[in-house]
C-alpha cells in the first residue's frame, strides 16, 4: 500500500519482473501474492509489538504469560482493524462486501499477527536464556525483525543498496525511539 497526497491508502500493483509475470516469491509471510514486495504489515506489526513491550511492565502473578497474551491479542485486534479498514476503504459504492474480499484482505494483513510471534517466543524463553523476568530480549527481537523486514522489503522491491540501507536505518531509528521511550518510562 502507498498513500495518496491526502494520506489515504492506495493499493499498489506488484512489480513486474520484465517477463510479463511478477517477480519475487510471495508476501512477507511467504504465501500467496507472488511478486509482492509490500512488507508493510510485517514492519508495522513488529513496530506494534515493540511498542506493546515498551509500554508494558512485567508485574503481577504471571508477568510473562500476560505479556505473551498482550502481544498476541494486540496483533489480532490490529489485524481485524486493518482487514476492516482495507475492505471498507476499497469498497465500491453500491456493492456488497464479499467473503472472498474479506479473506483476501485477511491474508494480506496477516503479517501483523505473525510479527508478534517471535517477540512472544522471546518472552517465553527469556528466563532460560538468562534474561530473567524482563522484556528486553523481546524488545530487541521486535526491533531486529522490524529492521529486517524493512530491509528485505526494500531489496525485494529492487531498491538500490543505498536506499536499502537508508530504509533499514530509518527503521532502526524508529525502533530505538521505542527503546528510548521504555528507558524513559522506567519499565
Amino acid at each position: 500500500m502507498t498513500t495518496s497526497g491526502g494520506g489515504t491508502p492506495v493499493p499498489r500493483e506488484p512489480a513486474s519482473d520484465g517477463t510479463g509475470g511478477t517477480g519475487g516469491t510471495g508476501g512477507a509471510d511467504g504465501t500467496a501474492g507472488a511478486g509482492r514486495t509490500d512488507y508493510a504489515g510485517a514492519v508495522y506489526g513488529s513496530m506494534l509489538a515493540a511498542s506493546v513491550i515498551a509500554a508494558s511492565s512485567l508485574s503481577g502473578p504471571h508477568p510473562r504469560l500476560s505479556l505473551i497474551l498482550l502481544l498476541v491479542i494486540t496483533g489480532i485486534v490490529f489485524w481485524v482493524a486493518h482487514v476492516y479498514a482495507h475492505v471498507a476503504g476499497e469498497r465500491e459504492a453500491g456493492r456488497q462486501i464479499t467473503r472472498s474480499q474479506v479473506r483476501e484482505a485477511g491474508r494480506e494483513e496477516w503479517p501483523l499477527v505473525e510479527a508478534s510471534a517471535l517477540p512472544a517466543l522471546a518472552v517465553l524463553v527469556s528466563p532460560w536464556l538468562g534474561a530473567g523476568e524482563n522484556a528486553w530480549l523481546a524488545l530487541g527481537v521486535a526491533v531486529a525483525q522490524q529492521v529486517t523486514w524493512a530491509t528485505l522489503g526494500a531489496r525485494r522491491a529492487g531498491a538500490s543498496p543505498r536506499q536499502t540501507v537508508a530504509e533499514g536505518a530509518v527503521n532502526l531509528v524508529l525502533g530505538l525511539v521505542i527503546v528510548a521511550a521504555k528507558v524513559a518510562v522506567g519499565h
